[in-house]
């Protein structure tokens, strides 16, 4: 699909901020975020989190379930999550008021149930392949968007590494630097001189998609890399450069990126590489992001061999990332230094996930 008029972003003009300011745009909250992993949550504990500023205590009640409420007592408004759980419900530390899952207040020491005053907010929350997700949105619509699977991190015949850090950056600026393959001079201490040639671009209301072949006009492959292509590859065929396919795809609010080798490729098949991405923003200006995945590598035919190669694939893709990171928040800080978005962007995939983002999101307050 080519550009069209819904695409809310235009090319700036000389000397002059983009119209369209997509780092005012919020994550919109009648959609899942990752807030913790599932095991850092143990039962009968609690754990305080954000989403865009707004305090989120998760606890997990005596039946193994996760609930997430308001991270504020309605009496003195002291965090929850220094609490006590009994049973599904959880006590504030300060006075003793209790409170139900729905976030109800259904005790008060001193006065007995027959005067009990308002709760706190509650939200949707619920566990999808060792992630606790919560919906900040409306309730109603958070059964129909709960993710079903979260790429091929839980298939056997992958071995998955999860992914979690803390960026200082406006969570679309996660989204461009991962859909931009054309970075990836940036990238050319680790990998040598990779080119991207953009093969095919799709956008549509919520999702976005772009798809690159690679070439390599100087240096060699680290290890980590080898790893992660030639292993797999079917014997007698012949090695090629990084890969043969890359698609990386949008579909707001989340982002995968996939990758395809061999002669004759399948994109229906098993990919290589499997990369599933969730950004949460923590505060409420949305500068800073939680991001939170997984990093699959499909196994060798050889038995106990993606194990023992595994540090190099670590090693390589951490400082992979550590690079996107570090250029992502110089993005953030150009951004505040400015005052405004100034990008002058020309890549024509960009713009179409400029659109989805600017679409999807909703104005920060």
């Amino acid at each position: 699909m080519s550009e069209d008029s819904s695409n809310l972003v235009s090319l700036p003009t000389a000397n002059s901020a983009n119209a369209f300011d997509l780092r005012r745009v919020g994550a919109h909250p009648d959609y899942w975020y990752a807030v913790a992993w599932s095991d850092e949550l143990q039962v009968g504990k609690t754990l305080g989190r954000r989403f865009a500023g707004e305090p989120i205590v998760l606890y997990r009640g005596s039946s193994g379930k996760v609930f997430a409420l308001e991270d504020r007592c309605a009496h003195r408004q002291v965090p929850l999550h220094l609490g006590v759980v009994i049973g599904e419900q959880l006590k504030c530390h300060y006075h003793g008021w209790a409170y139900d899952c729905s976030g109800k207040c259904v005790d008060v020491p001193y006065l007995g149930k027959e005067r009990l005053p308002n709760g706190v907010k509650s939200y949707p929350a619920r566990e999808v392949d060792g992630l606790i997700f919560v919906f900040p949105g409306d309730p109603l619509l958070a059964e129909s968007r709960l993710p079903k699977t979260l790429g091929s991190s839980q298939r056997k015949d992958y071995k998955t590494r999860r992914l979690n850090r803390e960026v200082a950056c406006h969570y679309t600026f996660m989204h461009e630097n991962l859909f931009d393959m054309n970075h990836q001079f940036m990238h050319r201490k680790q990998m040598g001189s990779i080119k991207a040639q953009c093969i095919g671009r799709q956008h549509g209301e919520d999702w976005a998609e772009v798809e690159y072949s690679f070439s390599r006009t100087a240096g060699k492959p680290s290890m980590g890399e080898k790893v992660i292509v030639d292993l797999v590859r079917k014997r007698g065929e012949p090695k090629k450069d990084f890969s043969d396919h890359m698609r990386i795809r949008t579909d707001y609010p989340t982002q995968s990126l996939r990758v395809w080798i061999g002669r004759d490729i399948q994109l229906s098949s098993d990919p290589v590489l499997d990369v599933w991405l969730g950004y949460t923003p923590l505060d409420t200006e949305q500068r800073t992001n939680r991001t939170y995945g997984y990093l699959s590598v499909k196994k060798p035919p050889v038995p106990g061999l993606i194990h023992a190669v595994w540090p190099f694939v670590t090693w390589f893709t951490e400082r992979i990332f550590a690079e996107d990171k570090d250029i992502v928040e110089h993005e953030q800080r150009a951004y505040d230094a400015q005052g405004a978005d100034w990008n002058n962007e020309v890549f024509p995939a960009i713009r179409d996930l400029r659109g989805v983002l600017g679409r999807c999101g909703s104005p920060v307050e």
